[in-house]
Protein backbone atom coordinates (compact mmCIF):
# COMPACT_ATOMS: atom_id res chain seq x y z
CA UNK A 1 0.00 0.00 0.00
CA UNK A 2 2.97 2.37 0.62
CA UNK A 3 4.53 1.50 -2.28
CA UNK A 4 1.47 2.07 -4.19
CA UNK A 5 1.06 5.84 -2.62
CA UNK A 6 4.85 6.57 -3.55
CA UNK A 7 4.38 5.61 -7.19
CA UNK A 8 0.70 7.75 -7.40
CA UNK A 9 2.79 10.80 -5.63
CA UNK A 10 5.57 10.55 -7.99
CA UNK A 11 3.27 10.44 -11.39
CA UNK A 12 1.67 13.78 -10.09
CA UNK A 13 4.44 15.61 -9.46
CA UNK A 14 5.83 14.38 -12.91
CA UNK A 15 2.44 15.67 -14.04
CA UNK A 16 2.64 19.36 -11.97
CA UNK A 17 6.44 19.90 -13.52
CA UNK A 18 5.97 18.61 -17.04
CA UNK A 19 4.58 22.12 -18.71
CA UNK A 20 7.32 24.13 -16.77
CA UNK A 21 9.94 21.96 -17.81
CA UNK A 22 8.77 21.85 -21.43
CA UNK A 23 10.02 25.92 -21.35
CA UNK A 24 12.32 25.93 -18.68
CA UNK A 25 15.29 27.78 -21.14
CA UNK A 26 13.25 30.70 -21.48
CA UNK A 27 14.36 31.49 -17.82
CA UNK A 28 18.22 30.76 -18.54
CA UNK A 29 17.42 33.50 -21.65
CA UNK A 30 20.43 36.05 -21.91
CA UNK A 31 18.77 38.56 -23.78
CA UNK A 32 15.64 39.84 -24.59
CA UNK A 33 15.79 38.50 -28.03
CA UNK A 34 16.67 34.84 -27.22
CA UNK A 35 13.79 34.44 -24.97
CA UNK A 36 11.30 35.75 -27.72
CA UNK A 37 12.74 33.38 -29.92
CA UNK A 38 12.56 30.39 -27.40
CA UNK A 39 8.96 31.47 -26.42
CA UNK A 40 8.15 31.63 -30.52
CA UNK A 41 9.60 27.77 -30.99
CA UNK A 42 8.79 25.97 -27.52
CA UNK A 43 9.18 22.63 -28.14
CA UNK A 44 5.88 20.92 -29.40
CA UNK A 45 4.56 18.96 -32.21
CA UNK A 46 4.63 20.32 -35.50
CA UNK A 47 2.22 17.87 -36.50
CA UNK A 48 -1.86 18.05 -35.27
CA UNK A 49 -2.61 14.74 -34.02
CA UNK A 50 -4.60 12.76 -37.29
CA UNK A 51 -8.03 12.00 -37.24
CA UNK A 52 -8.52 7.94 -37.20
CA UNK A 53 -9.92 6.52 -40.57
CA UNK A 54 -13.75 6.73 -40.78
CA UNK A 55 -14.86 4.36 -43.76
CA UNK A 56 -18.35 4.82 -45.02
CA UNK A 57 -19.65 1.37 -43.56
CA UNK A 58 -19.03 2.34 -40.61
CA UNK A 59 -21.00 5.42 -40.35
CA UNK A 60 -24.62 4.70 -39.07
CA UNK A 61 -25.85 8.10 -38.89
CA UNK A 62 -25.02 11.68 -39.33
CA UNK A 63 -25.87 15.05 -39.38
CA UNK A 64 -24.61 18.37 -40.74
CA UNK A 65 -24.97 21.59 -38.71
CA UNK A 66 -23.81 24.88 -39.00
CA UNK A 67 -23.42 26.90 -36.05
CA UNK A 68 -22.53 30.60 -34.83
CA UNK A 69 -19.99 31.61 -32.23
CA UNK A 70 -20.11 34.78 -30.84
CA UNK A 71 -17.37 36.25 -29.64
CA UNK A 72 -19.13 39.05 -27.17
CA UNK A 73 -19.32 35.42 -25.02
CA UNK A 74 -16.53 35.02 -22.17
CA UNK A 75 -15.85 31.79 -23.30
CA UNK A 76 -14.91 32.64 -26.52
CA UNK A 77 -12.91 35.32 -25.86
CA UNK A 78 -9.45 33.14 -27.10
CA UNK A 79 -10.96 33.09 -30.59
CA UNK A 80 -11.56 36.81 -30.30
CA UNK A 81 -8.55 38.41 -28.50
CA UNK A 82 -5.84 39.83 -28.86
CA UNK A 83 -6.67 42.48 -30.83
CA UNK A 84 -4.28 45.00 -30.04
CA UNK A 85 -0.42 43.48 -31.39
CA UNK A 86 1.38 46.01 -31.03
CA UNK A 87 3.31 45.47 -27.55
CA UNK A 88 2.74 41.81 -28.04
CA UNK A 89 4.86 39.09 -29.00
CA UNK A 90 4.34 37.76 -32.61
CA UNK A 91 3.38 33.70 -30.60
CA UNK A 92 -0.19 35.89 -29.34
CA UNK A 93 -2.23 36.39 -32.15
CA UNK A 94 -5.95 36.59 -32.67
CA UNK A 95 -7.68 33.24 -34.77
CA UNK A 96 -8.56 36.01 -37.67
CA UNK A 97 -5.09 37.30 -37.28
CA UNK A 98 -3.61 33.67 -37.92
CA UNK A 99 -5.70 33.13 -41.00
CA UNK A 100 -5.53 36.19 -43.02
CA UNK A 101 -1.62 36.24 -42.33
CA UNK A 102 -1.50 32.53 -43.86
CA UNK A 103 -3.91 33.26 -46.79
CA UNK A 104 -1.89 36.02 -47.67
CA UNK A 105 1.43 34.73 -47.63
CA UNK A 106 0.08 31.50 -49.38
CA UNK A 107 0.40 28.87 -46.57
CA UNK A 108 -3.54 28.75 -46.06
CA UNK A 109 -5.19 27.69 -49.90
CA UNK A 110 -8.28 25.93 -48.90
CA UNK A 111 -10.25 29.38 -48.87
CA UNK A 112 -13.99 29.38 -50.36
CA UNK A 113 -16.68 31.65 -50.72
CA UNK A 114 -19.02 29.75 -49.00
CA UNK A 115 -19.52 26.49 -46.22
CA UNK A 116 -20.06 24.00 -49.51
CA UNK A 117 -16.49 24.86 -51.01
CA UNK A 118 -18.00 24.81 -54.28
CA UNK A 119 -15.94 28.25 -55.15
CA UNK A 120 -11.76 28.93 -53.96
CA UNK A 121 -10.48 32.21 -53.21
CA UNK A 122 -7.25 33.60 -53.66
CA UNK A 123 -5.84 36.37 -51.49
CA UNK A 124 -6.23 38.78 -54.42
CA UNK A 125 -10.08 37.78 -54.72
CA UNK A 126 -10.89 38.73 -50.98
CA UNK A 127 -9.28 42.44 -51.42
CA UNK A 128 -12.60 43.84 -52.06
CA UNK A 129 -14.38 41.83 -48.77
CA UNK A 130 -11.51 43.26 -46.59
CA UNK A 131 -10.81 46.54 -47.56
CA UNK A 132 -12.59 50.01 -48.37
CA UNK A 133 -11.17 52.22 -50.31
CA UNK A 134 -12.94 55.76 -50.78
CA UNK A 135 -12.43 59.07 -51.68
CA UNK A 136 -13.10 61.94 -49.73
CA UNK A 137 -15.76 64.98 -51.35
CA UNK A 138 -12.39 67.25 -51.58
CA UNK A 139 -10.85 64.60 -53.50
CA UNK A 140 -13.82 63.72 -55.68
CA UNK A 141 -13.97 67.74 -56.55
CA UNK A 142 -10.48 67.61 -57.43
CA UNK A 143 -11.22 64.65 -59.80
CA UNK A 144 -13.60 66.53 -61.41
CA UNK A 145 -11.75 69.35 -61.63
CA UNK A 146 -9.22 67.16 -63.17
CA UNK A 147 -6.17 67.65 -60.88
CA UNK A 148 -4.57 64.87 -59.58
CA UNK A 149 -5.88 63.69 -56.43
CA UNK A 150 -3.59 64.02 -52.97
CA UNK A 151 -3.33 60.94 -51.22
CA UNK A 152 -4.57 62.86 -48.09
CA UNK A 153 -7.98 62.67 -49.80
CA UNK A 154 -7.77 58.72 -50.21
CA UNK A 155 -8.89 57.04 -47.55
CA UNK A 156 -8.54 53.58 -46.62
CA UNK A 157 -10.81 51.10 -44.16
CA UNK A 158 -9.24 47.16 -43.48
CA UNK A 159 -11.32 44.98 -41.93
CA UNK A 160 -9.24 43.74 -38.64
CA UNK A 161 -9.59 41.68 -36.00
CA UNK A 162 -11.50 44.24 -33.75
CA UNK A 163 -14.07 44.32 -35.96
CA UNK A 164 -15.08 40.64 -35.95
CA UNK A 165 -18.07 39.75 -34.18
CA UNK A 166 -18.67 35.92 -34.54
CA UNK A 167 -17.19 33.11 -36.49
CA UNK A 168 -19.28 30.42 -38.31
CA UNK A 169 -18.68 27.02 -38.19
CA UNK A 170 -19.66 23.73 -40.43
CA UNK A 171 -19.49 20.74 -38.63
CA UNK A 172 -21.07 16.91 -39.01
CA UNK A 173 -22.10 14.59 -36.31
CA UNK A 174 -21.56 10.89 -36.94
CA UNK A 175 -22.33 7.63 -35.13
CA UNK A 176 -19.31 5.22 -35.36
CA UNK A 177 -21.07 2.33 -35.18
CA UNK A 178 -17.46 0.06 -35.26
CA UNK A 179 -16.16 2.76 -32.37
CA UNK A 180 -20.31 2.79 -31.07
CA UNK A 181 -20.07 6.13 -30.15
CA UNK A 182 -20.96 9.63 -31.45
CA UNK A 183 -18.40 11.88 -32.49
CA UNK A 184 -17.90 15.50 -34.50
CA UNK A 185 -15.46 16.68 -37.17
CA UNK A 186 -15.11 19.80 -37.76
CA UNK A 187 -14.96 21.13 -41.36
CA UNK A 188 -14.90 24.90 -42.09
CA UNK A 189 -15.08 27.81 -40.37
CA UNK A 190 -15.87 31.82 -41.49
CA UNK A 191 -15.23 34.73 -39.90
CA UNK A 192 -18.13 37.23 -39.62
CA UNK A 193 -17.45 40.76 -39.49
CA UNK A 194 -19.93 44.20 -40.63
CA UNK A 195 -19.71 44.75 -44.43
CA UNK A 196 -16.62 46.64 -45.27
CA UNK A 197 -18.69 49.23 -47.32
CA UNK A 198 -20.69 50.39 -44.70
CA UNK A 199 -18.85 49.39 -41.09
CA UNK A 200 -19.30 53.04 -40.50
CA UNK A 201 -22.48 53.54 -41.51
CA UNK A 202 -24.59 54.07 -38.81
CA UNK A 203 -28.04 54.24 -40.61
CA UNK A 204 -27.36 50.54 -41.65
CA UNK A 205 -28.70 47.77 -39.13
CA UNK A 206 -25.57 46.33 -37.62
CA UNK A 207 -27.43 42.57 -37.41
CA UNK A 208 -28.23 42.75 -41.06
CA UNK A 209 -24.44 44.01 -42.00
CA UNK A 210 -22.59 41.02 -40.65
CA UNK A 211 -21.78 39.30 -43.71
CA UNK A 212 -19.01 35.58 -43.53
CA UNK A 213 -15.63 37.31 -44.80
CA UNK A 214 -14.79 33.77 -46.04
CA UNK A 215 -14.68 30.11 -45.53
CA UNK A 216 -11.74 28.26 -44.81
CA UNK A 217 -11.55 24.14 -44.94
CA UNK A 218 -10.91 23.02 -41.71
CA UNK A 219 -8.47 19.81 -42.20
CA UNK A 220 -6.51 22.13 -44.33
CA UNK A 221 -5.86 24.27 -42.09
CA UNK A 222 -5.07 21.94 -38.95
CA UNK A 223 -1.57 22.51 -39.28
CA UNK A 224 -1.35 26.16 -39.47
CA UNK A 225 -3.79 25.96 -36.29
CA UNK A 226 -1.73 23.82 -34.68
CA UNK A 227 1.57 26.03 -34.59
CA UNK A 228 -0.55 29.17 -33.38
CA UNK A 229 -0.95 29.21 -30.07
CA UNK A 230 -3.56 30.20 -27.55
CA UNK A 231 -3.44 31.90 -24.23
CA UNK A 232 -4.06 29.51 -21.18
CA UNK A 233 -5.19 31.71 -18.01
CA UNK A 234 -5.18 28.68 -16.32
CA UNK A 235 -1.40 27.71 -17.00
CA UNK A 236 0.14 30.57 -19.06
CA UNK A 237 3.64 28.69 -19.13
CA UNK A 238 1.76 25.57 -21.22
CA UNK A 239 -0.74 27.18 -24.14
CA UNK A 240 -2.80 25.32 -26.38
CA UNK A 241 -3.61 25.43 -29.81
CA UNK A 242 -6.22 26.72 -32.17
CA UNK A 243 -6.28 23.29 -33.10
CA UNK A 244 -6.45 21.68 -29.92
CA UNK A 245 -8.90 24.25 -28.98
CA UNK A 246 -12.10 23.84 -31.54
CA UNK A 247 -11.25 19.90 -31.66
CA UNK A 248 -12.08 20.14 -28.26
CA UNK A 249 -14.74 22.31 -29.09
CA UNK A 250 -14.24 24.63 -25.57
CA UNK A 251 -16.44 27.03 -27.17
CA UNK A 252 -19.81 27.82 -26.50
CA UNK A 253 -21.90 27.90 -30.44
CA UNK A 254 -25.54 28.48 -31.48
CA UNK A 255 -26.89 26.06 -34.22
CA UNK A 256 -28.53 28.14 -36.93
CA UNK A 257 -28.93 25.64 -40.11
CA UNK A 258 -29.25 21.81 -40.18
CA UNK A 259 -29.25 19.45 -43.67
CA UNK A 260 -32.72 19.51 -44.41
CA UNK A 261 -34.64 18.63 -47.42
CA UNK A 262 -35.40 22.26 -48.09
CA UNK A 263 -32.33 23.25 -49.43
CA UNK A 264 -30.24 23.58 -45.80
CA UNK A 265 -32.06 26.77 -45.29
CA UNK A 266 -31.62 28.25 -42.39
CA UNK A 267 -33.67 28.36 -39.01
CA UNK A 268 -34.64 31.96 -39.15
CA UNK A 269 -36.12 31.49 -42.69
CA UNK A 270 -38.82 29.51 -41.11
CA UNK A 271 -38.93 30.95 -37.87
CA UNK A 272 -39.37 34.56 -38.70
CA UNK A 273 -39.14 37.24 -36.23
CA UNK A 274 -39.00 35.24 -33.28
CA UNK A 275 -35.90 35.29 -31.57
CA UNK A 276 -36.91 33.37 -28.58
CA UNK A 277 -37.93 30.55 -30.66
CA UNK A 278 -35.40 30.40 -33.57
CA UNK A 279 -32.95 29.45 -30.17
CA UNK A 280 -35.53 27.13 -28.55
CA UNK A 281 -35.46 25.14 -32.20
CA UNK A 282 -32.05 25.66 -32.18
CA UNK A 283 -31.79 23.52 -29.14
CA UNK A 284 -34.62 21.05 -30.26
CA UNK A 285 -31.68 20.13 -33.08
CA UNK A 286 -28.92 20.17 -30.45
CA UNK A 287 -30.70 17.66 -27.75
CA UNK A 288 -32.21 15.37 -31.15
CA UNK A 289 -28.16 14.73 -31.90
CA UNK A 290 -27.43 14.13 -28.18
CA UNK A 291 -30.22 12.16 -27.58
CA UNK A 292 -29.65 9.84 -30.69
CA UNK A 293 -26.40 8.22 -29.49
CA UNK A 294 -28.86 6.53 -26.62
CA UNK A 295 -31.22 5.80 -28.92
CA UNK A 296 -28.53 3.94 -31.31
CA UNK A 297 -28.42 1.78 -27.69
CA UNK A 298 -32.44 1.37 -27.37
CA UNK A 299 -33.91 -1.75 -28.24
Amino acid sequence: MKDCIQIFVLYFCVGILSPSQAQSNLLNSKTPEEYRELAQNAPEDQKPLPYGYVDDRDILWSKTVWEVIDLDERINFPLYYPVDTVALDASRRSLYDVLVKNIKNGNLEGVYVDSYFSEKRAFEDLQATLTKIDTTDLGIQALNAGEPVPQEYITRRDITAADIEQFLIKGMWYFDKRLGELKYRLLGLAPVAPDVNFIDDDSIDPEENKVPLFWVWYPGAREILHNAKVYNPKNPSNPISFDMLLNARRFNATIYREDNEYGDRDIKDYIVDNALFQLLESNRIKEAIRDKEQDMWSY
